[in-house]
């Protein structure tokens, strides 16, 4: 009944066209005032003893290193390396739309920044070599969503912070599906063009490949620098943001030269205003979780399900509908925040590896980026584009269909996710 009443009053209140962060605050702060004891010192402390969290500070260093990079010419050296190495085969520009797509996410961490920078760039060239506007939307929008999933990822630090799990083990286990799913998208994209004789370019001879490379070295080392930096522990997840940040800011501006030192300010202007949005939805997240604790919810959930005998493959599924459901009507920072501290504790009970769990409500989060009526990507793909969000939505679904049958193969093949940090001994 608890339970019952606590997210009734959140959905009302988010009904109204509240903002989230704000919904959630008024929740806890109207429940602890009218039917507990729980003095208001103690709700003040922990709105501040929430964001105490160290991991936390990756935030708002990768939002600037992202911003740094979108505004930088490194993806537009991206997509040239990667119509060179993918260009010739059918669909080649968006062959190469999933390349870039994969190479930004591996650097920027964010969906929506990744579907900009490479979209902005690339979808009017698709059309004006004859190409669909919806095929060069869809290829786009859906490969934009590798950004949360290829890590850095943005998504992955919010799972880590709610659930206290590794933010290197999550970062080390987005690698392999991200390349998995990149691959998959890649297929479906060449598929569609191949059925509909869509223009390929001329191949590139291997010195032009070499050009290309070399003009985006600067670009890709970001990769090794941070992952390279994780895995060998030169530096935690929450450094190697900062050190990304500053490398981010010298290739933009010394080295690449395509961001003059006037734009800094406004970059980082935009960055701070990013970062304190989702620092303020963090904020009255943890003092959500922090409700839920107090009246015992997620350990009762647990104890249910665990006394009903309810197995691994029934929660995973019912976890998977929940989020996909809550993914059309949340951003996924909401979605983690509010979900994690009720659906994790269950899963730990069931025995579920937690960096698998959070692998796959990763992968559900990028579903929910290409769904209306919330998906970022959506929005971000038809401003571009210039095109409805019905019709952006149209155009995303063959590439959704992929997404979801990846989503099937994450959620009950743990070792995709797994494989690789037990082989490095993170796990």
């Amino acid at each position: 009944m608890t339970a019952l009443i606590i997210f009734a009053l959140l959905l009302i209140l988010m009904v109204t066209g509240m903002p989230v962060s704000i919904a959630l605050g008024l929740t806890v702060l109207t429940y602890l005032f009218t039917m507990t004891s729980v003095p208001i010192e103690s709700v003040a402390l922990k709105l501040f003893t929430g964001i105490e969290k160290f991991e936390i500070m990756a935030i708002p260093f990768f939002i600037l290193a992202g911003n740094f990079l979108t505004h930088g010419g490194v993806a537009r050296r991206m997509i040239d390396f990667a119509s060179s190495v993918v260009g010739h085969y059918h669909g080649g520009l968006g062959l190469s739309a999933v390349f870039a797509c994969a190479l930004f996410a591996a650097v920027s961490g964010s969906s929506p920044a990744t579907v900009v920078a490479i979209g902005s760039i690339l979808l009017p060239s698709m059309v004006k070599q004859g190409f669909p506007m919806r095929f060069g939307v869809g290829t786009i929008a859906t490969a934009g969503g590798l950004g949360i999933l290829i890590p850095p990822s943005i998504v992955m630090v919010m799972y880590a912070v709610s659930t206290s799990s590794s933010v290197g083990a999550l970062f080390i286990a987005g690698i392999v599906p991200g390349i998995a799913l990149a691959f998959m998208l890649g297929v479906t994209t060449w598929w569609i063009a191949r059925r509909n004789h869509y223009p390929r370019q001329p191949r590139a001879d291997w010195a032009t490949r070499w050009r290309a490379f070399r003009k985006s070295v600067w670009g890709l080392l970001l990769i090794v620098i941070v992952m390279g930096g994780i895995y060998s522990g030169a530096f935690t997840p929450t450094e190697a943001a900062a050190v990304s940040a500053v490398y981010a800011f010298v290739i933009a501006v010394f080295v690449y030269k395509d961001m003059p030192l006037s734009r800094v300010p406004k970059v980082l202007l935009d960055s701070a205003n990013m970062s304190a949005m989702l620092l303020y939805i963090i904020t009255n997240a943890v003092l959500f979780a922090y409700l839920l604790t107090y009246e015992d919810i997620p350990q009762q959930i647990a104890q249910w399900m665990v006394d009903t005998g309810f197995g691994q493959i029934g929660y995973l599924a019912a976890v998977n509908v929940l989020l996909l459901v809550a993914g059309n009507i949340m951003e996924p920072t909401s979605v983690i925040l509010i979900t994690a501290p009720v659906l994790f504790p269950v899963a730990m009970a069931l025995g579920i590896d937690p960096i698998h769990f959070g692998v796959m409500i990763t992968v559900n989060m990028e579903v929910g980026m290409i769904t209306p009526p919330v998906g970022l990507n959506l929005y971000v793909a038809s401003g571009i584009a210039r095109m409805g969000l019905t019709e952006t939505s149209i155009a995303c679904f063959p590439w959704l269909l992929t997404m979801l049958v990846f989503l099937m193969m994450i959620t009950y093949w743990p070792a995709l996710s797994l494989w690789l940090p037990r082989t490095l001994g993170m796990l």
